[in-house]
């Protein structure tokens, strides 16, 4: 007997839910828009009943609709978990591997890294995505997140591999070599975005600096440090991209009070996988050689702020 109902229905429906759409779910599944229009009225005339109610605000779930959408996520949780679990019993070091991490480290830390990887292992394809936000490695978002961070989830499992530490810097071009807390607020600041304001860093120069002061924000630590770089304020950044920027002059010591630590991080049912593991190893190879560099050893450093 022919189901209803089919798994790609199942998805057509959730995907209009979620983009209250048929343009945004058809983005998300990969179709055209009346691809999408013609299931769901298929759909709805084999079951015989309305799904969705239209009007001038998008695609709302009718009582019918909330029940298949419910049934539809714990579907495609249970098909993620299977997936997860067969891509963990591959033994073999190959195929493809999706990795986040943010801007600031593949520019100042991670991309040597990665070219010797694939040095070593040609049969792995790497998919690197770049960005803030954390991707859901338990939904296969990614394989593996290379992150800054002092709470990794708990549902993930990997190793800390260096301490980070941040400090004051300013422009060699804006003549100051020292800074007493006391001068704060007569100079002009940089800082992070709302994206970021979460970070002890972004919170520290709030309360001790001000709102007021902060001329600048941008939502991402490179950019932060490109534009400190440029003289166009002091910032708090993290020693081993400062150390990159010649120009740069650190006006304090490291800040105890907001060390950061550069995690490595995967799903539990995928750390058994060979690409996977091949690649955490090598990574944390490379890392370990560095680590005096990313933990700030030799940083020159003028008076504690």
């Amino acid at each position: 007997m022919t189901p209803l109902v089919s798994w790609d229905d199942y998805r057509t429906v959730l995907a209009v839910s979620v983009a209250r759409s048929l343009a945004g779910a058809a983005d998300q599944l990969g179709v055209n828009q009346s691809t999408v229009f013609r299931r769901l009225g298929a759909m709805e005339e084999r079951l015989g009943a309305r799904l969705f109610e239209r009007s001038r605000t998008g695609y709302s779930l009718t009582a019918a609709g909330e029940g298949m959408v419910r049934l539809a996520e714990k579907m495609a949780e249970e098909i993620t978990d299977f997936e997860r679990q067969l891509t963990g019993q591959d033994l073999r070091p190959q195929g493809d591997l999706r990795v986040t991490t943010n801007d600031t480290l593949v520019v100042h830390l991670l991309t040597p890294i990665f070219a010797s990887f694939r040095r070593k292992f040609p049969e792995i394809t790497l998919d690197v995505v770049i960005g803030n936000q954390s991707l859901n490695l338990s939904k296969r978002d990614a394989d593996v997140a290379i992150r800054a961070t002092n709470d990794p989830p708990e549902t993930l499992v990997g190793r800390r591999l260096a301490a980070v530490p941040w400090a004051i810097y300013g422009a060699e071009s804006l003549g100051i070599t020292s800074l007493d807390p006391v001068d704060y607020r007569s100079h002009s600041w940089i800082g992070l975005g709302d994206n970021l304001s979460g970070l002890k860093p972004a919170r520290w120069l709030v309360q001790n600096v001000g709102e007021d002061r902060i001329g600048w924000k941008i939502n991402t630590v490179l950019g932060l440090a490109e534009a400190v770089a440029e003289g166009a304020g002091l910032g708090l950044l993290p020693c081993f991209i400062a150390q990159t920027f010649p120009n740069l002059v650190p006006l304090s010591e490291p800040k105890q009070e907001f060390f950061g630590a550069l995690w490595l991080l995967t799903h539990p049912d995928l750390r058994a996988t060979a690409r996977v593991r091949v690649f955490m190893d090598h990574v944390a190879a490379e890392i370990t050689k560095r680590r005096g560099e990313i933990e700030g050893e030799h940083l020159s450093t003028a008076k504690a702020g």
